[in-house]
């Protein structure tokens, strides 16, 4: 909640009038202020009080407090120091002083005055004491004003005046130091003469947003409670904190709650209720109750802000509802609420999110019209879409529209800049921009020469890394662990063990702690070359540095120890990892049933796939092409047709591995395969090798019938593509488009919902001879499909039957 709502409840602060002057005093004291902005005053103040007769010390802090310049004041505090001085009014005097330089926040004037007070055994009033912990506490120096708290409660046994502290009180709970106010404020409370003379509703305002701003919103609930008729009057502010606590806090319910309580309690939500729901239900992405929130405002008379529009829709945008952010925008215009520059950056960036660059760029045009300035949060989305397109002159421009608006480019920008041309693959442009940027003199941080070591890195560009590494050390910039990690990971990528190990060394003798990713990169090289005893040795090593291994350590040992061939230490660890509690990820399971596979041992392979299943864990392509591969390599077609066809059950897109080690299981099948299958009557039917043993039965070649089982079973499940991909891969061998391909790719398109396309994307070359053949086998795929329905793919052969029935030509359609 902003310091503008809190200051609802804040008393105004407006310094009394002083008691008026004698008329002759008066005189007097207006007649130094005039003299002493004169260039000759020390000429003319003598003579002046000479003439009144009046002593220095008498008028001296009267004249002080009507001066409202501190050079003027200490230039008539020096000269009257230099006088006859009454040592009573001497300190009244310093403290007119202290309260003037306070004003004006002169610290290091200030603190001269307070150490000759203490070496003249002088005090500050208490007005002073209040005006010069308000000035310390509201510039942010919220120690000094504590330890002048301190002495204040020490020298005059009472508080500061109530304005004092509660900046005080503020600016503790602002620097995070909340145990230090509600301590500070306890103490206040224990003074309270009940009359409000040392807290009011501001000071428990203060505390209470305090707390909830750490999340302990129930304690502040019980501060406000506690302190009802005791100087503090129910406000609706008390209400609005609580709430936005609970929305801040994700507790909708809660906060839900308190707004009925305020409303049943006779308050009237104000804007900054209603700012406080919205914002957590945008959050919570329940647009409906927002909805709802708004209508209750209109009723109410209340005007919804651009502030809260902009929360809207950027967390409509966020939640990917486009269309109801447009919906919001228009509202917006209805309502007569104009959008500010935040409102279109909000916009910018959602385009170039979503590519649509023309339309972000036409929007910082349009914030130019209605009089906006855009800033660089408008123009760094359109930086990095450029950069992601390619186009770096565009970007560039983007990057000088931002020295438009500043001085100069300053880091944040560079390395937006540097970013988005590294991510598009362009490290020269972007080691050219590091250069600009230098020679302008930004000079980069340790995340600017992280992103461009990485860049490096990935180009295999590991020397041009290392001499980066040194510029950056001569800059004194200090690496941190990431950027040590970057450049560890790249060299073992490019297969440089050892100088992987050196630059490991290196950065242990520095005394930098590596982390838990770095250790891991290390365990991964090693486990890469298959020096399994010095993975362990650096793993022993990260326990020691009070690293618990993860989920990827574990999965990345145990990878390795498959791969090396040593099952039993890899099932060893994972009985570690499970003992520990640590989740096993893909990576691990798959690693162990590729170790099964590999000995043969489907029965395991299969238990831990299952195990798998039983952490919620979904199987990856390289998972199922592991067990297809397997369950072939040990002649068990059924159960690998199955894998696959669960596979494709399960939306996971197989690849060209997969097809080769299924299609050659086909081939290789017994010849006496079929009769075998037929006498097996506990195996569930497999859609492919039903259609590997129809093809096999009516003539076909094993080759072309293992191919086309496979093409079948893909555009049975809808998979077009990765058909069209095996089509080519068929094609490439000599294979043509027969009967069985043609009448699996129509059925696909129709699940697609393409059944009157089909003619735009492939082309029909049967005779009608072949379209029979092409509807014997639809008729067949119709049971899988339809339970025997006649499909629409069935339906579209016949009609091309009959209209070939005349001739035994192919019917030509020409695909366009």
């Amino acid at each position: 909640m902003s310091k503008a709502i809190l200051s609802r409840i804040k008393p105004s602060h407006c310094p009394k009038a002083a008691a008026s002057l004698p008329p002759h005093i008066k005189s007097l004291v207006f007649d130094v202020i005039r003299i002493l902005k004169t260039h000759h005053w020390q000429h003319s103040l003598q003579p002046r009080f000479a003439d009144s007769q009046v002593l220095v010390s008498d008028v001296a802090h009267f004249v002080i407090d009507r001066i409202h310049d501190p050079e003027l004041g200490l230039k008539f505090f020096y000269w009257a120091s230099t006088r006859p001085f009454s040592p009573s009014l001497h300190g009244v005097a310093y403290s007119s002083l202290l309260k003037l330089l306070a004003r004006f926040r002169v610290f290091s004037e200030i603190e001269l005055l307070l150490g000759n007070m203490k070496v003249q055994d002088l005090n500050p009033t208490h007005q002073a004491f209040s005006a010069l912990i308000l000035a310390y506490a509201e510039s942010g120096l919220v120690d000094k004003a504590l330890r002048l708290f301190h002495t204040m409660h020490e020298v005059h046994s009472c508080f500061p005046s109530v304005v004092a502290s509660n900046s005080l009180l503020n600016g503790l709970v602002k620097s995070g130091k909340v145990d230090v106010a509600l301590q500070l404020y306890d103490k206040m409370l224990e003074s309270d003469d009940g009359a409000g003379a040392v807290v009011d509703n501001y000071s428990t305002s203060i505390l209470v947003k305090g707390l909830c701003n750490l999340g302990k919103i129930e304690e502040g609930r019980r501060l406000i409670k506690g302190r009802w008729g005791k100087g503090c009057v129910p406000h609706v502010v008390f209400y609005n904190t609580i709430i936005d606590g609970y929305c801040k806090k994700g507790d909708l319910q809660a906060a839900t709650r308190v707004f009925t309580e305020l409303k049943l309690k006779g308050f009237l939500p104000t804007v900054e209720t209603y700012g406080a729901l919205v914002d957590g239900f945008c959050k919570a992405g329940e647009f409906r109750e927002v909805d709802q929130l708004l209508m209750e405002m209109t009723a109410r008379g209340l005007n919804v802000n651009v502030q809260m529009f902009n929360n809207i829709i950027d967390a409509e945008y966020k939640h990917g509802l486009v269309a109801k952010a447009a919906e919001t925008m228009r509202r917006m215009a209805e309502m007569g609420c104009e959008p500010d520059i935040i409102t279109h950056n909000t916009l910018i960036n959602f385009f170039c999110r979503d590519g649509r660059i023309k339309e972000a760029d036409e929007l910082v045009e349009k914030a130019k019209e209605r009089g906006l300035l855009p800033n660089k949060f408008s123009y760094t989305p359109l930086m990095h879409a450029y950069c992601k397109q390619g186009d770096y002159v565009k970007a560039s421009n983007m990057l000088f529209k931002i020295a438009e608006i500043e001085d100069k480019p300053d880091l944040v920008s560079y390395g937006a800049f540097i970013h988005g041309v590294v991510v598009g693959g362009e490290i020269d442009v972007a080691l050219m921009v590091q250069e600009k940027m230098m020679e302008k003199g930004v000079f980069p941080d340790a995340q600017i020469y992280n992103v461009l070591m990485s860049g490096l890195c990935k180009k295999g560009r590991f020397p041009a890394a290392k001499l980066l590494l040194c510029e950056m050390l001569d800059q004194n910039v200090q690496p941190d662990a990431y950027i040590y990690t970057t450049l560890v990971d790249g060299f073992i990528k490019n297969n440089e063990l050892d100088e992987a190990i050196k630059l490991f060394e290196v950065i242990i003798g520095k005394g930098i702690e590596p982390g838990i990713v770095g250790y891991n990169a290390m365990i991964k090289g090693f486990c890469k070359f298959g020096r399994m005893m010095d993975a362990l040795s650096c793993l022993n090593k990260m326990k020691n540095a009070h690293h618990a291994p993860d989920e990827y350590t574990y999965s990345t040992v145990i990878d390795g120890y498959v791969k090396q061939h040593d099952l039993s230490s890899a099932l060893k660890l994972f009985g570690q990892m499970m003992k520990h509690k640590f989740k096993p990820n893909v990576v691990t399971y798959t690693s162990l049933i590729n170790g099964f596979c590999k000995k043969a041992d489907m029965i395991r392979a299969e238990i831990f796939f299952r195990g798998m299943q039983s952490f919620n864990l979904e199987p990856n392509v390289v998972t199922y092409t592991i067990l297809v591969g397997g369950f072939c390599k040990t002649g068990e077609p059924e159960k690998a047709t199955s894998m696959f066809e669960l596979m494709l059950t399960n939306n996971c897109l197989p690849n060209d591995a997969t097809f080769h080690y299924l299609i050659n299981g086909l081939i290789n099948i017994s010849t006496t395969w079929p009769v075998e299958k037929c006498e097996t009557k506990d195996i569930e039917r497999s859609l492919t090798l039903d259609f590997l043993e129809m093809m096999i039965s009516d003539g076909w070649s094993r080759v072309i019938a293992a191919y086309n089982s496979v093409f079948v079973c893909l555009c049975k499940h809808g998979m077009v593509d990765s058909a069209r991909l095996l089509q080519t891969k068929m094609l490439s061998k000599g294979f043509l488009v027969d009967s069985v391909c043609f009448m699996a790719l129509l059925h696909g398109l129709c699940q697609k919902g393409k059944s009157k396309e089909w003619r735009n994307i492939f082309s029909c070359n049967l005779n009608k001879t072949e379209l029979q053949i092409a509807i014997k086998y639809s008729l067949t795929l119709d049971k899988y499909l339809y339970q025997g329905r006649l499909s629409e793919a069935s339906v579209i052969l016949q009609t091309l039957s009959e209209g070939s029935k005349f001739s035994d030509q192919p019917e030509k359609v020409v695909a366009r």
